[in-house]
């Protein structure tokens, strides 16, 4: 496993938001959701999230979740995505999202 410096990582901003809004991307190659995702001081950034497995669009809005929000925007199809949802693939390849266990300030980045 390479190693990183503590610099490198300090460079990522996780940041959690919470989920205004979340419908089918029907034009994605692979089953996605377009959310829309409120990150207090950070602003509302929309993400192309392939999440489908797990997550209804009724199920996504309100939840809290964990995303990089200092990637470069990325083309998407017809989407511009301007952050990167974080989970993790369980034992049957489908997405968890990383969430944090207690509400927290929207905007809070990852200690």
């Amino acid at each position: 496993m390479e190693q990183i410096e503590w610099q490198d990582f300090s460079k990522v901003q996780l940041c959690v938001g919470t989920v205004l809004s979340a419908e089918v991307f029907p034009e994605a190659r692979k089953p996605a959701y377009k959310l829309t995702v409120d990150f207090g001081e950070h602003g509302i950034r929309k993400s192309s999230a392939q999440i489908t497995d797990l997550y209804t669009p009724e199920t996504l809005v309100g939840k809290q979740v964990v995303a990089v929000i200092n990637f470069p925007e990325k083309q998407i199809g017809p989407f511009m995505s301007q952050c990167l949802v974080t989970g993790f693939y369980n034992e049957k390849g489908q997405v968890c999202l990383a969430v944090p266990d207690k509400d927290v300030p929207n905007g809070s980045r990852l200690a």
